[in-house]
């Protein structure tokens, strides 16, 4: 029988994970940088992740942004956008149809564009502070690449 005393002993394989700050690594992750170290970059090409860290090594192939930052990137700009159009349309009432056609379109994909890999970044610096997606657990080596399930 486990007394109350023996119970409140953490055993020996809990592993006791740091909190990791959530907003700095964001902020970090925001910027293309790594949110561990904030040195090396996220990122070694448009929208493609590094696996692993070039300033500290971290390992980034964990992330599964997936399409959460084109649904977040469509939010954020759709808001713009509609607020441009219906701005435009009380402020200049006069105006043909076409300008707005023209201005409207190219803002919207000129900002998914910049956008884009601000939101992919900070989504993946918080899976990372959150330890999400394998990020944080410790596995060994042998399992992690094999495919092998513990």
């Amino acid at each position: 029988m486990i007394t109350a005393a023996e119970s409140s002993k953490p055993a020996s394989s809990d592993i006791v994970l740091t909190a990791r700050p959530v907003w700095p690594a964001m902020k970090r992750g925001m910027r293309g940088l790594c949110p561990a170290c904030g040195q090396g970059k996220i990122f070694y090409a448009y929208l493609k992740v590094n696996d692993l860290c070039p300033a500290c090594g971290e390992e980034l192939f964990h992330q599964r942004a997936d399409d959460m930052p084109p649904y977040v990137t469509m939010v954020i700009v759709g808001h713009i956008v509609v607020s441009g159009v219906i701005a435009g349309q009380e402020l200049f009432p006069n105006l043909p149809d076409w300008p707005q056609m023209v201005f409207w379109p190219v803002i919207g994909l000129l900002l998914s564009l910049w956008l884009l890999p601000i939101v992919k970044g900070a989504l993946i610096a918080y899976q990372w502070a959150l330890r999400m997606h394998g990020f944080g657990v410790e596995a060994p080596d042998e399992r992690r690449f094999s495919g092998d399930r513990p």
